[in-house]
């Protein structure tokens, strides 16, 4: 294995032509130069200059190394410069998860202030469930997850930074019978048939809401994509619970109203490892703005 340092000093040797210059360059000694040198061309297996009265001239072999080289200490040098970015905050890659609602506006509008402070950041973006995007940024698969306890909570060991609390408003079908309600009282949807699609056997946001309103919500079809669950509304088919953060999403066709004040809400996060990356931090930031 030749060793880096050593390529270096190879490489100012042959810049300067000589062991005398390139030891005046690097703070060294002639003599040390020339032993490092004939320890690189024992490596090497054969020589790699030629001794002249003065100076040294390359070798085939050594202008064959010096190529390598250069190509080698050209890529560590952008290695470290990129280092040296990531760890300042403005450079690298930042990998970011998000659940499908955080990116209807939140996540977007915090990247757009984002990428305006920090262009020279590449950004990955990753969408999935709260649980499957805590398990890749354990997995150190992420660099930052935007989470929800929606629909059934957090796993108690997840290390997280508050965001925000939001409103679940109820979307309803035009027409249905409580649309024209300014505020609807959760018990008043009692009779309702719920689109959502629950973790089975967790005890979800909504039926928390209604066992504390004194009812047990009745289940429906089971749709997990928020766009599957505004054509089911749609369609008459049940009701749904919607996120403020997802409110301008909503099209027409489904009516959004508030529900009193026992009504359910969710909270969103963002997760990070236990170092993150400033770029992480800086996001994060962004996102509580």
């Amino acid at each position: 294995m030749l060793d880096t340092n050593d390529l270096r000093l190879f490489h100012e040797v042959a810049r300067e032509g000589s062991f005398t210059g390139a030891a005046e360059l690097l703070g060294y000694t002639q003599s040390a130069v020339s032993r490092r040198i004939a320890a690189l061309e024992r490596q090497a297996g054969g020589p790699l200059f030629v001794r002249l009265a003065r100076g040294v001239r390359l070798t085939p072999a050594g202008a064959a190394l010096r190529r390598h080289a250069e190509a080698v200490l050209d890529r560590l040098g952008k290695a470290e410069e990129e280092l040296a970015a990531i760890h300042r905050g403005g450079g690298g890659t930042l990998r970011i998860g998000a659940f499908a609602t955080a990116n209807v506006w939140l996540v977007p509008q915090a990247l757009k202030m984002f990428t305006a402070r920090w262009p020279e950041v590449e950004l990955r973006l990753v969408e999935g469930l709260s649980g499957r995007l805590l398990d890749r940024l354990e997995a150190g698969a992420l660099d930052v997850a935007v989470v929800s306890d929606y629909p059934a909570g957090l796993p108690a060991e997840a290390e997280t930074v508050p965001l925000l609390e939001e409103r679940l408003l109820v979307a309803l079908p035009l027409g249905h019978r409580l649309a024209d309600r300014e505020v609807i009282d959760l018990r008043d949807l009692e009779e309702e048939t719920w689109i959502e699609a629950a973790p089975p056997g967790q005890t979800t946001i909504l039926q928390a809401a209604c066992a504390r309103a004194g009812f047990t919500p009745r289940g429906g079809l089971r749709v997990a994509e928020w766009t599957g669950k505004f054509g089911y509304v749609a369609a008459g088919l049940g009701v749904t619970l919607v996120p403020e953060l997802a409110a301008r999403a909503v099209p027409d066709g489904l009516v959004l109203r508030p529900i009193s004040e026992e009504g359910p809400r969710r909270k969103v996060y963002a997760a990070l490892p236990e170092v993150p990356l400033p770029s992480a931090l800086a996001f994060v930031e962004l996102l509580g703005q």
